[in-house]
């Protein structure tokens, strides 16, 4: 399975990486509307910082995923071909459980009407992932779990 891999020593926090990750995931796809009226969006990537090291962070669709067994009402669930992770926003009746046991704290609470999780999907729709494609610096990968070591 492809993941996403982060290159902390070419991070710059420019946080490119959440504004694409926000605008794809919106309704409109318009960076302006994304921010100024769809406020119930959350970025499925976060980046992290610590002095001045920073770092791109996400769901990073857990072998055992914890979230899609903590799911009381099954919108969790595993693509067992492609290994990827997604909530039904439809199924979601925001208890939080996903959120409580996930070890990499990547998964947010969507705020608006409906409370619901939301989570990196990988972008599957896409060839590549929004975040990956657009970071300036290359500090996000894309590439099976065997060569994430040798990129």
């Amino acid at each position: 399975m492809k993941k996403i891999y982060i290159k902390e020593e070419y991070c710059i926090g420019c946080r490119l990486c959440e504004i694409y990750c926000q605008v794809k995931h919106s309704k409109s796809k318009k960076i302006i509307k994304a921010f100024k009226t769809e406020l119930d969006m959350v970025p499925m990537v976060t980046v992290e910082e610590i002095g001045h090291h920073s770092f791109a962070v996400q769901c990073r669709h857990c072998p055992d995923a914890p979230c899609v067994d903590a799911c009381i009402s099954g919108a969790m669930s595993k693509n067992e071909k492609s290994g990827v992770v997604t909530c039904d926003d439809q199924k979601c009746v925001g208890c939080w459980s996903c959120i409580m046991v996930c070890p990499y704290g990547v998964i947010k609470r969507k705020l608006g009407e409906k409370k619901i999780a939301s989570k990196c999907d990988l972008c599957q729709d896409e060839l590549e992932p929004v975040c990956v494609k657009n970071c300036p610096n290359e500090a996000l990968v894309l590439a099976e779990e065997e060569e994430k070591d040798e990129s």
